[in-house]
């Protein structure tokens, strides 16, 4: 997918606002790449951890822990003159689920965050777009000590389409986070087109 400048004269563009949510399980750095990639000041509606959410906030494998989303983060990115890129961070804990479906209301895809060491925490998230037929891909965040695996390997250990993409990714780095959001848009145009229905059909 070409990003270069777009040839538009003196002409004002108008940009074209793509709307994408990103999820996963609970601790696996939603909030960190939102914030990485922002342009903006990203909205957070984060809520420290307490005593009593101990039994339903597991924070095994992410022990230092202590805030968690409660509602979304949000996040902006302009990607060229004419592509403008809203990002939506879903919680990740299953009592927080049910706003799930309000944010992905219009949504492009959605890139669902994974942690080698938790990876069973975004089956939750996979089932829920693949049962909606919304494009994602899965982005592996390397975290500092994790062990690393294949691209292939996490794709059968999800049972993942063929088609869905398996990148690896540092959700702290903005860079990174510009890649990840880049090729679920080009999965997105992809999937579109692939199951586009034919006129009058």
């Amino acid at each position: 997918m070409a990003l270069g400048r777009p040839e538009h004269g003196n002409f004002p563009v108008e940009p074209v606002t793509l709307k994408i949510l990103v999820a996963g399980g609970f601790g696996v750095g939603k909030t960190t790449l939102v914030g990485a990639i922002s342009e903006i000041r990203p909205l957070r509606t984060e809520e420290r951890l307490t005593e009593a959410g101990r039994p339903v906030d597991d924070t095994s494998g992410v022990e230092a822990k202590d805030t968690t989303t409660v509602a979304m983060d949000f996040g902006r990115i302009t990607l060229r003159d004419d592509l403008v890129l809203y990002l939506f961070g879903t919680p990740g804990q299953q009592r927080f689920w049910f706003m799930w479906d309000e944010l992905s209301e219009g949504a492009l895809g959605a890139v669902v965050l994974a942690d080698t060491r938790r990876l069973e925490d975004c089956f939750a998230a996979v089932d829920y777009f693949e049962r909606r037929a919304i494009p994602f891909l899965v982005a592996v965040n390397c975290f500092d000590g994790a062990a690393r695996y294949p691209s292939e390997s996490v794709r059968r250990a999800l049972d993942l389409d063929a088609g869905v993409p398996v990148v690896l990714c540092d959700a702290r780095d903005r860079d990174s986070a510009r890649d990840v959001l880049i090729g679920l848009i080009q999965h997105a145009m992809r999937y579109t087109a692939e199951h586009r229905q034919p006129v009058g059909g």
